[in-house]
């Protein structure tokens, strides 16, 4: 039975490819690790077939855990775990050094000295900057112009990956995926917040003139994708996922509003973060044509799915939403 490697897999999107994974290759082991802080969460994993998964609860940043929790010869890892919360990163940037960049290190070191056949790197379109309104999407050419602690981090760590490859030979693939929305998303990421917010008739706080544009994908077209990377993509490559589904996010905020009910008087425009990109936009063509991947889900459908999960899980987000996560949004956005 071929074993997968999942880091960061209790959290929002490792927990949807672990969840798809499984459903679509019943041949596949896989073994999640996961420190579970504030955005993991074990409830994100419940009913996966307990005969082909596993959970290790431990550190990437660890070289002996790490060592200990990757399983000798396994046929692939797939880096999920990051911090990847923009905001985040501006109030504390060391804690996205330490994970995404020392931490895809070990995971690096421990694939090789473990023999682990192919390591995949989940990345982010943001490593790649902000993009004028008439600027061609990005590609795999594009330079990195990251513009946050967070992006800078990702690009330092998509970096060592490469790095890898060159002086090791070791088999690493890259994916720079656009916006993930979908069910288990944790609610400070822009569709969750709106949604859960909009649902109790509370505020909506857009940033600045809430016509900063992103490209959306559907978490289980994202996943998709990596499955088709982890069996076709060349050694040493780079694949851009996106679903060419450009938005403004001010009219993602008022389609959720006008889905639930609510009336546009709930959003609060509130000071634009520091650095905050414009625009992102992807140019799949190297996935479709190279691996025959396409995303199957429109934004609509996507986006209809994604509120009635919210709707049928209220206890989840309520759960989510208590506590240290409710102390960052008092202290991000009630000044603004």
């Amino acid at each position: 039975m071929p074993t997968c490697v999942v880091t960061g897999g209790a959290g929002f999107i490792g927990s949807n490819f672990v969840r798809l994974a499984l459903a679509d290759r019943p041949d596949l082991r896989i073994v999640t690790i996961d420190l579970l802080t504030y955005a993991g969460n074990l409830e994100n994993l419940e009913g996966v077939p307990a005969d082909r998964h596993t959970f290790v609860r431990a550190d990437i940043t660890d070289p002996d855990a790490m060592r200990r929790a990757v399983p000798d010869g396994a046929d692939a890892l797939v880096n999920f775990a990051a911090e990847t919360h923009v905001d985040r990163s501006i109030l504390g940037p060391l804690a996205f050094v330490r994970t995404n960049v020392t931490g895809t290190q070990v995971l690096l070191d421990a694939a090789r000295e473990r023999g682990v056949g192919r390591f995949l790197q989940v990345s982010t379109d943001e490593v790649y900057g902000s993009l004028a309104p008439d600027e061609p999407a990005f590609t795999e050419a594009s330079p990195l112009r990251p513009s946050s602690p967070y992006a800078a981090s990702k690009a330092g760590a998509d970096l060592l990956v490469l790095a890898a490859h060159r002086t090791w030979g070791q088999d690493v693939v890259i994916t720079r995926c656009s916006n993930n929305y979908g069910p288990y998303q944790f609610p400070e990421k822009l569709i969750p917040l709106m949604l859960s917010n909009a649902l109790e008739g509370e505020p909506l706080p857009v940033y600045g003139d809430g016509r900063q544009v992103r490209d959306w994908i559907f978490t289980d077209d994202h996943s998709r994708a990596i499955l088709a990377v982890l069996a076709g993509g060349r050694p040493g490559a780079v694949y851009n996922i996106g679903a060419r589904s450009e938005r403004f996010n001010l009219d993602v905020v008022r389609a959720i509003l006008a889905a639930v009910g609510r009336d546009e008087s709930l959003i609060r425009f509130v000071t634009d973060r520091p650095g905050h990109d414009r625009r992102y936009a992807i140019d799949p063509t190297r996935l479709e044509t190279e691996l025959g991947w396409q995303p199957q889900t429109a934004f609509e459908d996507g986006l209809a799915c994604t509120i009635q999960w919210y709707r049928d899980h209220e206890g989840w987000w309520r759960r989510v939403k208590d506590g240290s996560y409710r102390a960052f949004y008092e202290a991000w956005y009630g000044k603004r």
